[in-house]
């Protein structure tokens, strides 16, 4: 059987559940269970189907992210990074390398900033649209899942285009990117088209079935609610934090990239776009700013597509950080010895000793990285602040109270990532 049913142990109750105890049963819920995704484990202590108490697990995956950090350089260690969100991987990779650059002091190109941006909001969207539609398909509205995950692939062609890779693009280099747009144009073209044609109609349809179907808001409205003043002692951020009240988005409150003013250092404003708020703090309050949040992720893109600045995305090779053109490794000297001195294991730039913090607002709250280095070319330690991990801590208080089938409805909410859990 995917699960056990026993008597809770007394020990394990409070004191005004002590009383009689027949009708309390401990039930693991995953982490063999579809909506467990062989990833979490719930230990539930229930009343019949009442859940009493909750306790979330973590730990199946024994994936040493973190660990990897000291043994890659700040180049290599991308493709890790890319792992652990794998519902949007840019959005680890522009964490992961803006701290890297805040470590080294490096300003990045105007070019590479607004590219950054376009597709940290397409991520944006990859990643709600995931969390939306399987808060459908979690309550038995398959087709709402259709709506949200067949847009999913309209993204993967922009950031296969743009990157070379479909799933995990390791796309963002230290000082800029691995590669410029192959071409502008049709870049353009494919973004324009999402944003829109494709996305607002799918969006359109997606509410129409699901904002005022009585079964999916009797299910959602008012169930995993929790207070402004508890989001904010629990550390909750993102979606999470501001279906609460909490008025809180790092790109608006700490801004980076195009989110700054002068962001290319001739007087240009940031992309215009409103922060969603919801007071009820439930599931149904976390699925409309979800779907908010894609409108205003559509309108900072569509602001920036047709204004990408020109010049490279690299910042000069003087500064020995990134890998020098093409067409100088196959025409001079210099540049020969400049690209192996970058890719040998034994080489490579080194970082100044040190430590720094740098986060993004992520779709699901703040990605944040932590790295102190000790001056070779390899962080002395890495540590990484996911979202996912805040966020489901507080599942347990979530939960409390509800009946076993609102489970599946408060996890979907939170739209945890597994791998951003296992440290």
């Amino acid at each position: 059987m995917p699960y056990t049913l026993e008597e809770a142990p007394v020990e394990l109750l409070r004191d005004e559940e002590k009383l009689d105890g027949s009708n309390r049963w401990t039930l693991n819920f995953g982490p063999q269970h579809p909506a467990t995704h062989t990833t979490l484990r719930l230990v539930l202590e229930l009343d019949g189907e009442r859940v009493l108490k909750c306790t979330p697990h973590i730990g199946y995956l024994h994936s040493g992210f973190e660990k990897l950090g000291e043994h890659l350089n700040y180049n290599q260690y991308v493709t890790i990074v890319d792992r652990m969100d794998y519902s949007a991987p840019i959005y680890n990779e522009l964490a992961w390398h803006g701290a890297a650059e805040k470590l080294m002091g490096i300003e990045l190109t105007p070019r590479c900033k607004a590219l950054r941006t376009i597709m940290g909001e397409l991520a944006r969207v990859q990643s709600h649209l995931l969390c939306v539609g399987a808060a459908g398909l979690d309550l038995g509205a398959f087709t709402a899942f259709l709506y949200g995950f067949n847009e999913r692939e309209a993204i993967y062609d922009i950031f296969e285009f743009v990157s070379g890779q479909r799933y995990h693009n390791s796309w963002t280099r230290v000082g800029g990117l691995n590669q410029d747009l192959p071409d502008e144009g049709i870049f353009v073209r494919m973004t324009r088209k999402f944003i829109d044609e494709t996305m607002p109609r799918a969006l359109e349809d997606l509410e129409k079935l699901l904002n005022k179907n009585r079964i999916f808001v009797d299910r959602t409205a008012g169930v995993g609610a929790i207070s402004q003043h508890d989001a904010i002692a629990w550390g909750l951020t993102g979606p999470m934090a501001r279906a609460c009240g909490v008025r809180r988005d790092l790109r608006k409150d700490e801004p980076y990239l195009c989110f700054q003013d002068n962001w290319d250092g001739k007087g240009s404003r940031p992309p215009e776009f409103k922060v969603p708020i919801a007071t009820t703090g439930d599931v149904l309050g976390r699925y409309l700013v979800r779907c908010e949040e894609i409108r205003q992720s559509l309108h900072i893109v569509g602001q920036m597509i047709d204004s990408i600045p020109q010049g490279s995305v690299n910042v000069s090779p003087e500064g020995k950080e990134v890998l020098p053109p093409k067409d100088q490794v196959y025409s001079s000297i210099e540049g020969l010895i400049q690209h192996f001195e970058m890719i040998m294991t034994n080489r490579g730039f080194e970082a100044p000793r040190g430590e720094v913090y740098n986060a993004i607002e992520s779709a699901n709250g703040e990605l944040g990285y932590y790295i102190v280095s000790d001056g070779s070319n390899k962080p002395w330690r890495v540590r990484t602040r996911p979202p996912s991990l805040i966020n489901y801590s507080c599942f347990g208080k979530l939960i409390e109270g509800h009946q076993i089938s609102d489970v599946v409805a408060v996890l979907g909410s939170i739209n945890v990532i597994a791998a951003e859990l296992d440290r």
